[in-house]
């Protein structure tokens, strides 16, 4: 979620998030984020059309998956892209399909586990290429929560699964 903001921010975007508690929402407007909603308190759905003037997001990254890409469609755009890329919230999600059709959305799964090793090269390359550059040139920066040894990786696991951090949780070796 930090880099998604960080590099939407970088490439241009008006970049609106959900996050769970105001104070996860108050650190995505620090990292560039124009709106942040409490999806415990907000309907996100709503509160995007607020922020759009009804026009809906024009692109959708869906990290939690469950309930949210049936909620997404109605979030995005006419035309609007939606790229699932993980499954927190659950894997199965129910969409309403006259809903998908009618807004003529693109609804997109990705992982890089499922890609050919082709495909991750040409991943590779363009993060190179587009992404490396911000990060090697100091203008963006990856948020890093904690740092922990390897030997305490269970201390890692115990920060993650209290959903309090914000930005990586790093092993050491």
């Amino acid at each position: 979620g930090t880099t998604a903001i960080l590099l939407a921010r970088a490439f241009g975007a008006r970049v609106l998030v959900t996050a769970g508690s105001e104070r996860k929402c108050a650190a995505c407007r620090e990292l560039g984020a124009d709106e942040a909603f409490n999806y415990r308190e907000v309907d996100f759905v709503e509160a995007t059309r607020r922020a759009t003037g009804g026009r809906g997001a024009d692109v959708i990254l869906d990290m939690v998956g469950g309930d949210y890409p049936g909620r997404d469609l109605a979030a995005a755009s006419v035309e609007g892209r939606i790229a699932v890329i993980a499954t927190q919230g659950g894997a199965r999600a129910q969409i309403d399909l006259g809903l998908l059709l009618g807004k003529r959305l693109t609804v997109t799964g990705s992982t890089l586990r499922a890609q050919s090793v082709e495909n991750k090269g040409r991943l590779a390359a363009t993060l190179r290429e587009k992404v490396w550059p911000l990060f090697g040139s100091r203008r963006l920066k990856p948020v890093i929560h904690a740092r922990f040894p390897l030997g305490d990786a269970a201390g890692a696991h115990r920060l993650m699964e209290s959903d309090v951090h914000i930005g990586k949780i790093i092993l050491t070796v």
